[in-house]
């Protein structure tokens, strides 16, 4: 087994509210089908096992786009959304979060049954990922959620997450089946993240004797990295800057949404009704989709489709993810019979992104959209934890004035 990458988070506490916890299911639902009909279940299993791709994906759900809780809200919400529909899917989720990530066994083995895979090696697979992260490897983070998502062809992928109080970090983990080697001799592609000291690494080519006969240890230093390394570090801080996203993808996004005539899109989307605030979302939701691993090395930019939940970088536009929600279930639906117009429609969304960074020179208006975000969310029922979005002053003066 090779890990396809860990994340490093800081350590959030919190809640996911009904009014987006919802919203999220439905979008992970949508988003997770739009994959499998294009490019099929193993295909969402190596997004899956991405730390970038996760991370972009959460985003774009309008989760806080940099922070620990992300593992648990959006896992959770993609196993309510996704269960119900596994016997169609062909993707099942078992696992979970403190007493649920020790329901996973007797989940893998229902699922065996259902689809005649092999429940022991399921389990035995679940089981050992989780040893080598909490035991085999001590890097200092404690594993306290563990999701095996399996597809009825028998390929997994793992995602699990560990906790280190005194670093007030959290470390995730991500497997993938696809290149199955050995569980105990470099099953990782790196051992990486923030520099916490020595760690024991049992998992070392070099620690072959010490897992015969356990006489000796070997100790290796967290930087170690190999070529392959997908390393994902995301700040402490909260606010969200230039520095944290390619201002070229992003602007020629904007731009693209914004910049052209909005009879352009309807024609070119078919989806008379749909704005222009809209068709930003729907592009950072299309990449999220067609996008090519690359394109995900900046997982902040994904936050400009839906905002996040604590405010950063702005509220969540509800009317806006509704909009995009519907939007893709449509498509998604039409799809199912043949009629791919408007699955064709938000494919095209990520191909002329592309093609406008060839044209797009970044500027330096990055904060300046924030605010503009921020202070249009209220028009389209913006809502973060703290409550719904209140228009600026100066608007609030201007309705005033247009109510007498």
């Amino acid at each position: 087994m090779k890990r396809s990458g860990s994340a490093d988070l800081p350590l959030h506490y919190g809640h996911v509210p009904r009014w987006l916890a919802d919203r999220m299911a439905k979008l992970g639902l949508a988003i997770t089908e739009s994959i499998l009909i294009e490019y099929g279940r193993e295909a969402f299993l190596s997004r899956m096992s991405s730390p970038f791709w996760f991370q972009s994906l959460s985003a774009v759900m309008g989760m806080d786009w940099h922070s620990s809780g992300i593992t648990t809200s959006v896992m959770g919400a993609l196993k309510k959304a996704l269960n119900p529909h596994a016997a169609e899917l062909g993707i099942y989720i078992c696992g979970g979060k403190g007493k649920f990530s020790r329901e996973a066994p007797s989940e893998l083995l229902q699922v065996a049954e259902k689809t005649g895979l092999d429940g022991d090696a399921l389990v035995r697979s679940s089981k050992l990922s989780a040893k080598v992260d909490n035991v085999a490897v001590q890097d200092g983070f404690q594993l306290y959620q563990h999701n095996f998502i399996v597809s009825r062809d028998g390929d997994w992928t793992v995602i699990q997450q560990g906790m280190s109080e005194e670093g007030r970090m959290a470390r995730r983990y991500h497997w993938h089946s696809a290149q199955l080697r050995s569980f105990v001799e470099e099953p990782h592609a790196a051992v990486c993240g923030q520099h916490l000291g020595h760690i024991l690494n049992l998992t070392a080519r070099e620690a072959a004797l010490s897992r015969e006969g356990m006489l000796t240890l070997t100790r290796e230093q967290p930087e170690r990295i190999f070529p392959e390394i997908q390393q994902l570090i995301m700040p402490s801080r909260h606010e969200l800057r230039a520095e944290d996203v390619d201002l070229k993808r992003l602007g020629a996004a904007l731009w693209m949404a914004h910049d052209h005539q909005p009879e352009r899109f309807e024609d070119l989307l078919l989806l008379p009704g749909v704005g222009a605030r809209t068709v930003q979302s729907l592009a950072l939701v299309s990449e999220v989709i067609h996008g090519t691993p690359s394109r995900f090395s900046d997982p902040a930019r994904f936050a400009f489709a839906h905002g996040g939940k604590d405010g950063h970088p702005f509220p969540v536009p509800v009317k806006v993810y509704d909009e995009t929600i519907r939007t893709l279930q449509t498509a998604v639906e039409k799809a199912r019979i043949g009629e791919t117009d408007k699955k064709e429609a938000i494919r095209s969304l990520h191909t002329l992104a592309v093609k406008a960074e060839n044209d797009f020179v970044p500027n330096d208006r990055f904060e300046g959209w924030v605010q503009k975000e921020r202070d249009e969310s209220w028009r389209y029922g913006g809502r973060t934890v703290f409550g719904k979005a209140e228009p600026p002053a100066a608007a609030k003066k201007n309705v005033q004035l247009r109510l007498f």
